[in-house]
């Protein structure tokens, strides 16, 4: 099995259930895992069969700063069903971390999504 991983994305994004908490950005980090549909060995050298995961780093913070979302986990499934939509992916694997409560390290979330 050949995975691409993104580890730590930090993203920009209007997120909470309070509107006050909304009402500012705030960073979450994003780990992003996705399973191809092409192994590495097929790919020959050639970045044309492959993902390419600074262009997901790129459309995944402009997904998180295009509208302002009460929750992580819908920022969660969004990113996680665009990057099956928009990329040659059997699935994908997304983890959203936000740094809101006092005496935690983080708050995440978990979701998966797999190509039809």
């Amino acid at each position: 099995m050949s995975e691409i991983r993104i580890k730590s994305l930090q993203v920009s994004t209007y997120i909470g259930v309070p509107e006050e908490e909304r009402s500012a950005p705030q960073e979450v980090e994003i780990d992003i895992l996705i399973t191809g549909q092409t192994s590495f060995a097929e790919m020959d050298d050639d970045i044309s069969r492959t993902i390419d995961y600074a262009e997901v780093c790129e459309k995944v913070a402009r997904l998180a700063a295009e509208k302002p979302r009460r929750l992580i986990e819908t920022l969660a499934d969004q990113v996680a069903r665009m990057i099956i939509r928009d990329y040659p992916a059997n699935s994908a694997d997304v983890e959203v971390r936000k740094f809101i409560l006092p005496n935690t390290g983080f708050v995440s979330v978990r979701c998966r999504a797999e190509a039809a």
